[in-house]
């Protein structure tokens, strides 16, 4: 045999030898297959336990059938475990893959059987946990049937905790808020009425089990009757636990109708980059009830769509309350905060302010006891509103709109309000937006990051040597230290100016709402 034979021989031996022992190595990693064996066995021992609930389930019926058939819930338990053997046959399926993938299975199929492995022990985790939830709940009931007399006697409790409430506070609560409202008198009445059908409901079912009690008494009662004074026990138990805690709601949204409050977006920021970003949203939340007024202010995570869906609003109230309507009638369509406060050109005044004229014109001016809440409301810097500015407002209100706007003494058409308005980028020159050269965009912004160049800018601004740097009252930020923001109910209102002084800072009576 020539040598150039001899090299082609062992050039096919040693090709045959690669091959041989690459086809050895190409299965399944050994950890997977582990995990396969292992989930085998569980699997196993899952339909023992299903087979176990389904039969224990099946012999206590038989054995007490006319009890547990008395049972509602009972009707539901053989579908339930049906259920649960449909979800475990689905886990098998998964586990005839797995089998097939462990004997013939290469190693390009690891991520497939983790997935499947996966998916098996989900499938087999459900089903154990259905047929266990079915097991424990008939065992439940034969063991409240074995303590009947513990049964009767919180049954008993129930029903007179029930029976003894006190409905006098609430009562009174109620019908003072529908003489303040009358316009809400109907749906409060009906609310309390609701309550007291509580009390109805569970004389109704006490009543009705007054023969199955006397049976039980002297123990003589069938699995029927007991199972008719179990079901009437939860039901005599909901109650006991609902009226207190509805009767709590009522009360609350019947004290809801004193309070007036604003969302106001202060601030406004993107942390981050890319994938990482989060989107806060600086919220002041002012509340006004019965002249006094508070406020909170706090940083909020929010997702994207709800940041972008509020860019164009800063400054303004996202949601507004006014006292009379209940919290989830919030109005939250966008709008320059304070302006909801104030009462119609034909009304003429409210609780809040009153126009005035002044040089032939009409102006809004806040009364001295709401200085606090007008200072929230437009963050320390109350320009006068005069009646066309309100005028618009409504007008974009009654169509659903939010207002910004128009600035007087711009020829562009630029926005007051929100955002890009006139008023915000001075009101809120220090907010970390600001900062952040969110102004920049603006028709007031100038290259420099000021509006000294805007005719709104005061004449310090225009002084080139003025220090510009913003005063703020936000967070990352020393307050503004000579109109520094008082602690919460701390504000004592300054002294009330001379009436007719000028229409931004009159004074006048207080024209409160009924008492």
């Amino acid at each position: 045999m020539s040598r150039q034979t001899l090299r082609l021989l062992a050039v096919v031996l040693t090709t045959l030898i690669i091959v041989v022992l690459v086809s050895a190595l190409d299965h399944l990693p050994a950890g997977i297959r582990g995990q396969i064996d292992s989930e085998r066995s569980a699997l196993a021992a899952a339909r023992k336990q299903v087979q176990s609930a389904k039969d224990g389930v099946t012999h206590e019926s038989q054995a007490d059938g006319s009890f547990l058939a008395a049972i509602a819930a009972s009707q539901r338990w053989p579908g339930q475990l049906d259920v649960a053997a449909g979800t475990l046959q689905s886990a098998s399926r998964d586990m005839d893959e797995l089998s097939r993938l462990e004997q013939h299975g290469h190693y390009s199929d690891r991520e497939r059987a983790q997935r499947l492995l996966a998916d098996e022990r989900a499938l087999r985790t459900t089903a154990l946990t259905q047929a266990s939830a079915v097991q424990t709940e008939a065992a439940r009931w034969i063991a409240r049937k074995q303590q009947l007399p513990a049964e009767l006697q919180r049954m008993n409790r129930d029903y007179q905790a029930i029976q003894h409430f006190d409905f006098a506070p609430l009562t009174a609560i109620v019908e003072r808020a529908e003489n303040d409202w009358p316009e809400k008198k109907s749906d409060l009445e009906g609310r309390l009425g609701s309550v007291r059908g509580i009390v109805s409901h569970s004389q109704a079912v006490w009543q009705s089990t007054a023969a199955a009690r006397a049976e039980a008494s002297q123990g003589k009662a069938g699995g029927r009757a007991i199972a008719e004074l179990l079901t009437a026990s939860d039901d005599l138990d909901a109650s006991a636990a609902a009226l207190p805690a509805q009767a709590s709601a009522l009360q609350s949204l019947a004290g809801q109708l004193y309070t007036s409050w604003d969302k106001i977006l202060v601030d406004m920021e993107v942390r981050g980059a890319g994938s990482s970003r989060d989107y806060e949203q600086k919220i002041r939340t002012v509340r006004t009830q019965q002249g006094e007024t508070t406020s909170q202010e706090q940083w909020v995570r929010v997702s994207q769509s709800t940041y972008d869906s509020l860019r164009n609003d800063l400054g303004m109230a996202i949601e507004h309350k006014p006292a009379g309507k209940y919290d989830s009638e919030a109005d939250r369509v966008p709008q320059p905060a304070g302006f909801a406060y104030v009462a119609s050109p034909a009304q003429g005044s409210n609780q809040y302010g009153r126009w005035e004229q002044h040089n032939g014109q009409s102006f809004w001016v806040f009364y001295g006891q709401y200085a606090l809440l007008r200072d929230l409301l437009f963050n320390r810097n109350y320009r006068p509103l005069d009646r066309r500015d309100w005028e618009g407002y409504r007008a974009d209100r009654s169509e659903g709109r939010t207002y910004y706007g128009r600035d007087a003494e711009s020829n562009s058409g630029a926005p007051r309000y929100g955002t890009n308005g006139s008023t915000t980028q001075q009101r809120y020159a220090g907010s970390s937006y600001a900062k952040n050269g969110g102004f920049r965009d603006s028709p007031y912004a100038t290259r420099g990051g000021t509006y000294r160049d805007s005719p709104y800018a005061s004449p310090m601004t225009r002084d080139g040597n003025t220090d510009r740097t913003p005063k703020t009252f936000g967070r990352h930020s020393r307050p503004e230290e000579p109109r520094a923001a008082p602690p919460e109910h701390s504000y004592h209102p300054a002294p009330r100016p001379e009436p007719r002084r000028s229409p931004a800072f009159g004074g006048g009576r207080r024209f409160g709402r009924r008492r």
